[in-house]
This record gives C-alpha cells, structure tokens and sequence, in this order.
C-alpha cells in the first residue's frame, strides 16, 4: 500500500488537472488516492479480484486492456501500458500519428481481445473436501454431465452438492463445468494440431459452433485467434 505521501501527493495532481495514468498494479495507488472511486478500472488480472476487494467502491474490470474515464486511466499487465499510451496518442494527436508510433515499436495500433485470453480459469479448487469428485469430473469432461450425476457420482444430494460447489470454487456446477471444459480446450489449441471438431468433441463442448461461440463469449477471441496467440508450432505447420 503505497504511503499517506505518494497519495496525497497523487489526489493533489488529480485535483489540479492533471491527467492520471497507471499501468499494471499502478491501479492500487490511484485507488488509494480516491481517484478510482465510482469509476471503471482495470489492472493485471492476476490482481483484479485483490483490486475490488481493497476498493469496493471501484467497478473492476479484468478484462479490458485499459479504461479510459477521462481524467483518469487505468492499463492492465505491463504491456497493456503500451496499449494505453498509444491509445492517449491516438486521442490527443489522432490515429495518424498513434500509427506511426506503433510501427517505431513494432507493436499492434490497436489490439482486440482485452486481457480475457491471458485469464485463467481456476479449475481444481484446493484446498477441498472433495477432490476425488473434481478429479472424476475433469476425466470426464467429453460427458454430458449434469448436476445430477455429480451428485450420484460424490454419493450427495443435488442441494449438498450445489452448496459444496459454491463453497469450493464459488461457482454452480454448471459453471464450474463450463470453466474446466474451456480450461482443457485452452490447453489443447495451445499445445497440439487437433481440429475445432476434436477440441469440442474431446471437451464436451458441443458442435465446432457452439465451441467457436462460447469459446468467443468467454475467452473473448475465436479459437483459431488464441491457437494463433499461444501455440507457434501448430500455426508454423499450417
């Protein structure tokens, strides 16, 4: 926590005029100068839920790159500040000039996608009461598994079992499934050449369509985008 000086000193710019930026864990200080407080914000998503906890008045944002409120802004992981300093380029002297920038850094103008890729999604709730039934669930994602087969399976009722989700992972079992399911199917797009139909088949997800459309919704970029993103050796052979 950044000390009663470097915050006054923050909310006495900010009370100036003065543009306040931050990049990756930077959100922290401005949200303990007061300068986040009713506003969106983002930082690195490993510390987003640390971030909304220690500010409840702040409306935290993982996903996105970087927020834009104005007076203040805020960037994820370190190279979303870059991300933000072309974006405050771009608002300031127009997209001509961000342009020209980006190519000196070799970087992306404009990146789509947001931090949501680089997200992880917790799968295996440690510590538990039950792990044999994550373990169970995770060797048999390409199930049609319901609510009521967990149950059987941790020898629970539905209620029990709901309640032990929500105490575990903070997720209903359906949730969970969702998230482990695209969990694996992240592994699998990073780390070999199976097609979208063997990706969605292996992970339970359904038809190549509606893996393309819920990986979209959830992940925030298509599967082909992150296979692209995450696995070099698979796009070089293609």
């Amino acid at each position: 926590m950044p000390g009663a000086e470097v915050t006054d000193a923050l909310a006495g710019a900010a009370a100036r005029g003065t543009r306040m930026a931050s990049i990756c864990t930077g959100a922290f200080a401005l949200a303990a100068a007061g300068l986040l407080d009713g506003r969106r914000a983002t930082t690195h998503w490993l510390y987003a839920q640390a971030l909304a906890r220690r500010h409840p008045r702040v409306t935290v944002v993982p996903e996105d790159l970087y927020i834009d409120e104005g007076q203040v802004l805020t960037s994820g992981g370190v190279s979303s500040g870059l991300d933000l300093c072309l974006h405050l380029i771009r608002r300031d002297h127009g997209p001509r000039l961000a342009n020209q920038q980006a190519r000196l850094l070799v970087a992306a103008p404009h990146r789509t996608g947001g931090q949501a890729p680089f997200i992880d999604l917790p799968v295996r709730p440690e510590p538990s009461d039950s792990p044999a039934l994550y373990d169970w669930a995770l060797r048999n994602l390409h199930q049609p598994l319901t609510v009521d087969q967990l149950a059987h399976q941790a020898g629970m009722s539905r209620r029990t079992l709901i309640r032990r989700f929500h105490t575990d992972t903070g997720l209903p079992p359906m949730r969970w499934l969702l998230n482990a399911r695209l969990a694996r199917a992240r592994e699998l797009l990073e780390s070999g050449d199976l097609t979208v139909e063997a990706i969605a088949r292996h992970c339970g997800l359904g038809t190549p369509a509606n893996f393309r459309t819920l990986f979209k919704a959830h992940v925030g970029v298509p599967p082909r985008t992150y296979r692209e993103t995450f696995n070099s050796a698979a796009v070089k052979g293609n």
